[in-house]
């Protein structure tokens, strides 16, 4: 069938919007150049505002050509249940008690590794994290890491180089260290209950392969830039504050515990969330700032992505259909890139009659390209978030993140199809 002319629309926005992804520096030296319109250039250089921004853009292209009616059901019609989620643990996992509880497992288990401190804690975050991610939710995970890396290894005393590989291989690592169980990873929840795939076909299938490829790139990032990370072992304070009790934590961890069991009910984890919220209040002493403005952004950044997202459909799905086993794994490695992962095993999912081998180099695609850009994968804007004012300009620069992904990406691709 031939689009229709809102489809050829929601496709131009749709690619004028990963331009924009690749340009907020742009926007960011307009800023310092017109400093009347400094806000405006300001909010248009954030990363986690584009796709949010033109999906205002198709809404209004929708009022204009189909009416509101339309505009209001197409947008009803959306599944924004990723995006809030996202939001909810976010701020429950960036919390003093969960990110303290956090490091205490991690700096114990380091201090059994015949390893410096620094070396060793840094190997962790990037390997064990990861694959908690599995357990947890990868955007809990993500968060996890994000923070613990951003307060002792993404200080003043450490390159560029090393930020950008550590979060190249940290969006790799945690797009493919999900896939150990069959409800973490988006990409493989979308396929899950269709495909009939349970955590014993995830280990069986991904996991180990998963598991292998998390290890060498933690590893091997770690070996690199083994020596300045030596220079690491005191961890910073910055931001830790005091222990908080343990009874916190545990209410804590069960307010964690309680929004990933009920990560597909946003009626049940946004109201156990509202209740967090008023036991974070209570005991505030025991907590440092919520990361609301951070977890507000990427839940923006996300439901943009779903608007934008729901009028790809008339040629991503012929795309991907069109492609034979062998193609599909590097083409959905390649599409992944530019799209949500998530969104291309949804499709995926809509296909009747696919081999078994296409659906796993469907997925297993999917989950290899979700590091090389912000957009690939829906936990990556949250470590953007946290992470950003850690970097030159307080900006993550895609070009820079896109390479430094290339390797621990190519170590994925190993894993998946040739084991």
């Amino acid at each position: 069938m031939a689009p229709t002319p809102l489809q050829l629309i929601g496709a131009a926005i749709f690619a004028i919007a990963l331009v924009h992804t690749f340009s907020t520096k742009i926007f960011e030296r307009l800023a310092h150049a017109q400093p009347a319109h400094a806000g405006l250039w300001h909010l248009l250089g954030e990363v986690e505002i584009v796709f949010g921004f033109w999906a205002m853009v198709l809404v209004l292209a929708t009022f204009a050509l189909e009416g509101s009616h339309e505009a209001i059901g197409y947008l009803e019609s959306r599944n924004f249940t990723e995006p809030m989620f996202v939001f909810a643990i976010m701020v429950v996992a960036g919390t003093r008690p969960v990110l303290g509880c956090a490091r205490g497992v991690i700096g114990a288990l380091a201090r059994l590794l015949p390893l410096s401190g620094g070396v060793a804690n840094y190997w962790l975050t990037l390997a064990l994290v990861p694959l908690l991610g599995s357990f947890i939710t990868e955007p809990a995970a993500m968060t996890l890491a994000a923070l613990m890396l951003r307060d002792r290894y993404f200080t003043g005393a450490v390159s560029e180089r090393i930020k950008y590989a550590t979060l190249g291989v940290l969006f790799v690592n945690v797009s493919i260290g999900g896939t150990l169980t069959h409800f973490a990873a988006p990409p493989v929840l979308m396929v899950a209950s269709a495909w009939g795939w349970d955590t014993a076909h995830m280990l069986a299938h991904f996991g180990w392969r998963s598991a292998l490829a998390v290890v060498v790139n933690a590893t091997a990032v770690a070996m690199l830039f083994g020596r300045e990370l030596a220079k690491l072992d005191t961890p910073a304070v910055d931001g830790q504050g005091a222990a908080a009790p343990l009874p916190v934590v545990v209410v804590h961890l069960l307010f964690l515990a309680g929004v990933v069991v009920f990560a597909h009910h946003p009626v049940v984890f946004m109201g156990l969330f509202l209740f967090f919220m008023g036991y974070t209040t209570a005991y505030a002493r025991h907590q440092e700032r919520l990361i609301l403005r951070e977890g507000l952004l990427v839940a923006f950044f996300l439901a943009g992505l779903v608007v934008l997202g729901g009028q790809q459909q008339w040629w991503l799905q012929p795309l991907l259909t069109s492609l034979s086993e062998g193609q599909v794994y590097y083409g959905a490695t390649a599409l992944t890139a530019i799209t949500d992962n998530a969104a291309l095993t949804y499709l995926g999912s809509l296909v009747e009659g696919l081999s078994d081998g296409f659906k796993y180099a469907l997925v297993a695609g999917a989950v290899t390209g979700g590091g090389l850009t912000i957009i690939a994968n829906a936990p990556n804007p949250a470590a953007v978030s946290i992470l950003r004012e850690r970097f030159g300009d307080h900006t993550v620069q895609p070009l820079s993140l896109f390479l430094a992904a290339v390797l621990p990406t190519l170590v994925a691709i190993c894993a998946f199809r040739f084991l």
